[in-house]
């Protein structure tokens, strides 16, 4: 799909801040909040944006648990599908987050949420590697986030002031 010089600019302008007022986004972009709006539901209608998020980190949040990971799988495609079945079969498992067609050695990188290292593994063991065309799997559970989607997480600062009496 083709899209003008505004509509990618207000696509720019969104990913960085999908809450940015439809006013405000109208006098960034050069245009008038009729013509932000038109552009804005057309956007959507084209599913070239498909969802508003919210980046949330939850190290922040007090007692909230979950373990997230990375896992490569690697697949053996089949004729006339390729990929896309077996992602397809994978994608619609409710712990997984997301998932992606790599090149490399793995053929796809998937991202897994559980509440514990335990239920990870058990969907890991249980689920995905049981699938017919899973020929194998590398977990990585994440321990840290330092940047996520562009955004530098800030991580408290331990206070490291050496006091001299």
């Amino acid at each position: 799909m083709e899209l003008n010089e505004k509509e990618l600019e207000i696509l720019a302008v969104l990913e960085k801040d999908a809450r940015i007022e439809t006013a405000d986004l109208a006098k960034m972009v050069g245009l008038s909040v009729e013509e932000t709006e038109s552009i804005l539901k057309k956007l959507e209608n084209d599913k070239v944006i498909v969802k508003y998020l919210t980046m949330i980190d939850w190290t922040k949040v007090d007692h909230h648990q979950g373990v997230r990971a990375m896992i490569d799988v690697k697949v053996t495609p089949k004729q006339g599908v390729g990929f896309d079945e077996i992602a397809e079969k994978i994608y619609r498992y409710d712990e997984v987050q997301s998932v992606y067609l790599m090149s490399g050695t793995y053929d796809l990188s998937v991202i897994v949420e559980g509440k514990t290292l335990n239920e990870v593994a058990n969907f890991v063991s249980q689920k995905l590697s049981t699938l017919e065309s899973v020929v194998s799997t590398t977990t990585h559970f994440i321990l840290k986030k330092y940047k996520h989607d562009g955004i530098i997480l800030e991580q408290e600062k331990k206070d490291k002031r050496i006091v001299v009496s």
